[in-house]
C-alpha cells in the first residue's frame, strides 16, 4: 500500500477536496468563461448587428465548451503534455454525454454538460498521469488510457449526472417561481457566499442549470458580495480595490475573511435584499455561468440585459439591485458594525 501512495504521490495524483472541489472547480470558470460566455457574448453581438461571421464565432466558441472545460482541470491538476491534450476529449464527452429520459410525458435528451466534464476530466487526467512516460509507447499509451478511460466513466456515470442536474436545476428554478420571497434570499446568499469562497459558482450556476427568476436572485447576490466588498472596504484599499473587487473578485478578502468573519456580515445582509427585490420587484432574469459572475467584467449584468431584451426595466433593475442597493446598503451595515467594534480600520486592507 505504501508503494502505491509513493507511485500515485511521484506521479502527482495526490486526490483531495481542495484540488478538485476548489482548484479545478476553480479552473472551469476559466474555460467557461472563455468558451460558452464569450460565445455568447458574440452571439448576442451578432443577433442585433446582423453580421453573420460574430453568430458564426459564437456556434464554434460555444462548440469548444466541453474541450476547454478539459484542458482547464487538466492545466490546474497539473498533466502532463499527453495528458493535457487528451484531456480536451474527455471534456468533450463529459460535457456531451447524456441520455433520453420521459419527463412531463415527453422523451428530452439531456446531456451531463459541465458537471459531467468535471467528474469525467478529472478521473481521466488522474489515470493518464499514472501511466504517462511509464512505457516505451507512451505516445499511444497516455492518449488511450486517458481518453478511454474518460469514454467509460461519461457513459457510466453521466446519464445519472445529466438526470441528477435537471432535477436540481429544476427543483431551484421551480421552487423560486413559486416562493419568490423565500428562494429569492435563499438563492441570493448561498450563490453570492460560495462566489467569495474559493469555488466556483459560475460553474455552479452552470452545472445546475440556473435560469429565469434563480438566476437574477444568483446575479443578485453575486453582486452584492463585491460591490458590497468594493466600497466598505474603499478606505483601507482605494481606487484599486474598488476596480479590483468590483470588476474582479470578492475572493481577495478570504484572508481577511478567515481572520475577522464579521467582515463578511454588511454583503451578505445586503445580498439577502437585493434577492428578493429581484425576484419580487425586478423580476430579473439570467442563465448559467452569467449569473453566477456578479460584476466580474459585468458579466452579471450584461447577462441580465441579455436574457430581458435590454428592455428598459431590465436596465433599471441592473442599476439598482446589481448597483446602487447593495453598495448602499452594504456602507450602511459596515458603518453599523464599525461603531459596534466588530469590524476596525485595516481588517479590509489587501495586500495588492
Amino acid at each position: 500500500m505504501s508503494n502505491i501512495k509513493a507511485f500515485c504521490a511521484r506521479k502527482g495524483v495526490q486526490p483531495s477536496a481542495k484540488r478538485y472541489f476548489v482548484d479545478a472547480m476553480g479552473s472551469m470558470a476559466l474555460g467557461l468563461f472563455a468558451t460558452l460566455l464569450i460565445g455568447t457574448i458574440f452571439e448576442t453581438l451578432g443577433t442585433y448587428t446582423h453580421w453573420a461571421l460574430l453568430t458564426e464565432i459564437a456556434g464554434y466558441a460555444k462548440g469548444c465548451t466541453g474541450a476547454a472545460l478539459g484542458v482547464a482541470i487538466g492545466y490546474t491538476l497539473q498533466a502532463p503534455p499527453l495528458v493535457l491534450l487528451s484531456a480536451a476529449v474527455a471534456g468533450m464527452m463529459g460535457n456531451g454525454v447524456g441520455a433520453t429520459f420521459v419527463l412531463d410525458g415527453a422523451e428530452k435528451a439531456l446531456t451531463a454538460g459541465p458537471a459531467g466534464a468535471f467528474v469525467v476530466t478529472i478521473v481521466a487526467v488522474e489515470l493518464g498521469k499514472l501511466v504517462s512516460k511509464e512505457t516505451p509507447v507512451d505516445i499511444l499509451a497516455t492518449p488511450v488510457t486517458t481518453i478511454l478511460s474518460g469514454a467509460l466513466v461519461a457513459k457510466a456515470v453521466c446519464p445519472a449526472i445529466a438526470y441528477g442536474m435537471y432535477w436540481l436545476g429544476y427543483f431551484v428554478n421551480t421552487a423560486t417561481e413559486l416562493q419568490p420571497l423565500l428562494m429569492g434570499v435563499l438563492v441570493s446568499v448561498v450563490v453570492g457566499v460560495i462566489l467569495t469562497l474559493p469555488i466556483s459558482s459560475a460553474a455552479i450556476c452552470a452545472m445546475i442549470g440556473i435560469t429565469g427568476l434563480a438566476g437574477g436572485a444568483a446575479t443578485a447576490g453575486c453582486c452584492a458580495q463585491m460591490v458590497g466588498f468594493a466600497v466598505i472596504s474603499f478606505r483601507e484599499n482605494k481606487w484599486s480595490g474598488l476596480v479590483a473587487q468590483g470588476l474582479g473578485t470578492s475572493m481577495l478578502q478570504m484572508g481577511n475573511i478567515v481572520k475577522n468573519p464579521r467582515i463578511w456580515i454588511p454583503a451578505t445582509l445586503a445580498s439577502a435584499i437585493t434577492g428578493p427585490l429581484s425576484t419580487l420587484v425586478f423580476r430579473l432574469e439570467c442563465t448559467g455561468v452569467s449569473a453566477g459572475m456578479g460584476t466580474c467584467g459585468l458579466v452579471g449584468p450584461l447577462g441580465v440585459l441579455k436574457d430581458m431584451d435590454f428592455s428598459p426595466s431590465a436596465w433599471l433593475g441592473v442599476g439598482v439591485v446589481c448597483i446602487v442597493v447593495p453598495a448602499v446598503l452594504s456602507l450602511l451595515f459596515a458603518e453599523i458594525l464599525r461603531k459596534m467594534g466588530w469590524i476596525k480600520n485595516g481588517d479590509m486592507k489587501l495586500e495588492m
